[in-house]
């Protein structure tokens, strides 16, 4: 008498490190996209509302100390790191069977670059500028130089936020249909084994 044994759904060890791998990629920049959406919110809903109430040397001294010390090892891991993790996610789901995430990712990357680009082009510039402008004390007309900076941060941090946090929901979403369209665990240890079925007698 012989069996056959049906296939387990073990999937080779290339194919279950690629799978790792773009778990891990796609986990990890979820992680740090969400860490600098936050952060950009947060000035949005908190910093920003609270410092329209101050005085002019107040926001400008606060101002200029924040942008001054927020140049940091914490800060540079998500900011920078939310744009090449969500890019090595998109890359590593270019095969045909991770396809359904693809657009996902790709739409993730394409709105951090947005909000990178408005950080680097428009936020920099004018924290660069407004140390330049020196000393709040020493600054004869400190009304004219927060009135240069303000309002236009303001604004652009805004839409970097909506950019960062709609790109975060691409890369939730990213996970969800992943988590759809995962294959089957192997049965073994602590599964189903697969019944022994005669082949012929």
């Amino acid at each position: 008498m012989s069996v056959s044994v049906p296939a387990t759904g073990v999937a080779p060890a290339p194919r279950r490190a690629m799978q790792l791998a773009r778990a891990w990629a796609l986990g990890a920049a979820a992680v740090a996209m969400g860490l600098i959406a936050g952060f950009f919110y947060a000035y949005a809903c908190s910093v920003m509302i609270g410092l329209a109430r101050v005085d002019n040397h107040t926001f400008v001294s606060t101002m200029q100390w924040i942008n001054a010390t927020v140049r940091n090892g914490w800060f540079a891991v998500s900011f920078f790191g939310a744009l090449p993790l969500a890019a090595i996610a998109a890359i590593l789901h270019l095969r045909r069977d991770a396809r359904p995430v693809l657009p996902w990712t790709v739409a993730a990357v394409g709105l951090y670059a947005v909000a990178f680009a408005i950080t680097m082009g428009i936020s920099v510039p004018l924290n660069d500028e407004l140390a330049a402008a020196g000393d709040p004390s020493a600054i004869a007309d400190l009304s004219a130089v927060r009135a240069a900076y303000e309002t236009t941060w303001v604004e652009w941090n805004i839409a970097r936020t909506i950019a960062a946090t709609a790109a975060l929901a691409c890369l939730v979403r990213a996970l969800m249909v992943r988590a759809r369209h995962a294959p089957a665990r192997p049965t073994g240890s602590g599964g189903t084994t697969p019944p022994v079925t005669p082949a012929a007698r």
